[in-house]
């Protein structure tokens, strides 16, 4: 088949080279434009746009495509059968989802309607489920509340961060794909509607998403989240008057024979070396490794060597 694809990060990699090692025809790649990334501020070019000349297949990356008539004169004139669409990270104007004989074919890491949005994959973490999945579905002009067309789950583990998950649910989107498009060109494969009634949203992460409510969260529901924020914006909190990242964390039991006012959620107990935290519900988070605001990451043992006595009893929050 011959096909255009949208992408842009390294979550869409796996499916363009996928549709290529299947044989079908990619004569242009669609990615957003070069960004400047880190500390340096160098312009990078998206994975997609990397992968894609490597490939030797052109990339165009416009900054709009809902009014831009050169954009899609340039499609026009490709006449591609369908357009797979892949954490593109721009929404496709009507005109685009009309252009392709077969459509927009997106894959969307999670199984819709759950978890609509750009951010599927750690939400479904951060709220601790179970099960997530890939879907390809038809595209329209809602937020990913097009017919689906296939599915695959995938078992969420117990100690699995949204990062783990990322490559996984990549490499299994693009077999799901490529499965996808000869089913739909042959007619084989029927599209059905998604039940709205079943739908949740995943919103973008923002930096405030990765604070820790000890007062309003379970110390399980808060291990979750730090699960799905992963690698961003992770899980942090503020210890008089200064931020500290929590870098790694555990469930724990409660400590023996503590007063009740130290339950407080966000008081702190040092105990045999350990750094505790009290959490809603009565439970507690054992913070392993932390780094305090204008300091290097260090162990427990390393944040508690000479501050000890300081700590016990201290506010998190």
């Amino acid at each position: 088949m011959k096909l255009v694809y949208c992408g842009t990060p390294q979550f869409a990699v796996p499916t363009l080279e996928a549709l290529l090692a299947a044989g079908h025809e990619v004569p242009l790649a669609v990615t957003q434009p070069d960004r400047r990334v880190g500390r340096s501020q160098e312009m990078t070019a998206p994975p997609v746009k990397q992968t894609a000349q490597a490939a030797g297949i052109a990339v165009t990356q416009p900054e709009k495509v809902r009014d831009n008539e050169e954009f899609r004169a340039q499609l026009e004139a490709i006449e591609p059968e369908a357009i797979v669409v892949v954490a593109y990270g721009r929404l496709i104007p009507p005109w685009m989802l009309k252009l392709p004989r077969l459509g927009c074919i997106n894959l969307h890491a999670s199984l819709l309607p759950r978890y609509r949005g750009a951010a599927p994959i750690q939400w479904a973490v951060a709220n601790g489920e179970s099960v997530t999945g890939n879907t390809t579905m038809l595209l329209e002009e809602g937020l990913d509340t097009g017919p689906i067309l296939m599915q695959e789950a995938l078992a969420i583990q117990p100690e699995q961060t949204a990062a783990d998950l990322f490559a996984m649910l990549a490499e299994g989107g693009a077999h799901l794909m490529v499965k996808t498009l000869p089913r739909l060109a042959e007619g084989s494969l029927e599209a059905r509607p998604q039940n709205d009634a079943g739908a949740s949203l995943a919103p973008p992460l923002k930096r405030a998403d990765g604070r820790m409510e000890f007062g309003a969260r379970t110390a399980t529901e808060l291990w979750n989240r730090w699960r799905g924020f992963q690698p961003w914006p992770g899980a942090y909190t503020v210890l008089e008057g200064k931020k500290l990242i929590v870098h790694r964390l555990a469930v724990a039991e409660p400590p023996a024979f503590l007063s009740p006012a130290f339950a407080e959620p966000g008081r702190v107990h040092v105990e045999g070396g350990r750094l505790l935290a009290a959490c809603a519900g009565g439970s507690w988070l054992e913070l392993i490794d932390v780094q305090l605001e204008g300091k290097k990451r260090m162990t427990t043992a390393e944040f508690l060597r000479g501050h000890a006595a300081a700590l016990s009893g201290a506010r998190l929050g």
